[in-house]
């Protein structure tokens, strides 16, 4: 998920994931390691909680590992909630921190063996950052004034499907007004320094905002996506897949290699529970200025459509 993963215009997307195991309590937990660092990581972890219940009709767990230097009773009781859980989410905070507790722990196989087995893993925001070979220090970069530069990603992408890419987030985003925040916070500029810094046959995997990429890995398909014309934006090579029909993941692969190492393949699928097709922005202004806010209109929709659903007139 670009973002947007406890906002309503997700709700949908969970529920149709969870669906898909079937009638019956499923196993679930969320991974707060992401987050872990933040004073208000418990608030964090209550709300994703009560968001699962009240929007998703499900009940979730939380995996406690905020931190390596946790105890190893909090470790344990963690691990066992990754490794019983058939949906597991970890969403916002920073990729780099939670790269840094997840190094050579048990973590990374505990996700690989989720995936082999059959589960369901959502990644969102910062998390969905750490899927790809290498991940982009957002914080570092975007905050501290870093020079862009690559981490070393989980590579669970790869290991899945056999897609070597790195996973950029937020991709329209614009909240910069004035200046260029999409890609990630990164902006034009900066995602070029990057590009030139990418390991051989390695491709960016972009998707926006309130946006979610479901790959199938049984049918070796993604959802949601249909095939876009591609175009250069300022150079570079760049393929949207708009919302539609599923693409395979083979299909995907063979696109990334027609545009060569450093090309974008940009995901803008079904946002919420709109479903509407944003299709090809080649000539969208580099900062967004004098877009609408178009985060807060999908929330605000998508909240209008599940009160909608649930007769609550009031809401």
């Amino acid at each position: 998920m670009g973002s947007g993963e406890t906002a309503p215009t997700m709700a949908k997307v969970h529920r149709a994931l969870f669906e898909r195991f079937g009638p019956g309590p499923v196993p679930a937990a969320i991974l707060d390691t992401p987050y872990g660092f933040q004073e208000n990581a418990d608030d964090l972890s209550l709300r994703t909680v009560r968001f699962f219940a009240e929007s998703v009709g499900r009940d979730v767990n939380v995996a406690s590992y905020r931190s390596r230097d946790v105890d190893a009773l909090t470790a344990a009781t963690a691990l066992a909630r990754v490794r019983e859980a058939r949906y597991l989410m970890a969403g916002p905070g920073s990729p780099s921190y939670a790269l840094r507790q997840w190094a050579d722990g048990p973590i990374p196989v505990a996700l690989a063996d989720l995936l082999r087995d059959g589960g369901i893993l959502t990644m969102a925001s910062a998390a969905a950052l750490t899927l790809g070979a290498v991940t982009i220090p957002v914080y570092e970069i975007y905050k501290v004034g870093a020079s862009p530069s690559w981490l070393p990603g989980l590579d669970l992408l790869a290991a899945a499907t056999g897609l070597r890419a790195a996973v950029v987030p937020h991709y329209d985003n614009a909240k910069g007004g004035n200046h260029d925040t999409r890609f990630c916070y990164m902006g034009e500029r900066r995602l070029r320094d990057l590009e030139g810094q990418l390991p051989p046959g390695t491709f960016i995997l972009g998707w926006d905002s309130h946006t979610a990429l479901v790959l199938d890995l049984d049918r070796g398909t993604r959802r949601g996506c249909r095939p876009g014309r591609g175009h250069r934006p300022r150079g570079r090579p760049e393929q949207r897949h708009p919302s539609g029909s599923d693409v395979s993941i083979d299909a995907l692969a063979a696109a990334s290699r027609e545009l060569a190492t450093g090309a974008r393949v940009a995901i803008a699928t079904e946002r919420g529970a709109v479903g509407s097709d944003r299709g090809d922005r080649a000539g969208a202004s580099a900062a967004g200025a004098g877009e609408p806010r178009r985060a807060e209109m999908a929330d605000l929709e998508g909240a209008f459509l599940v009160a909608l659903g649930s007769r609550d007139s009031p809401r």
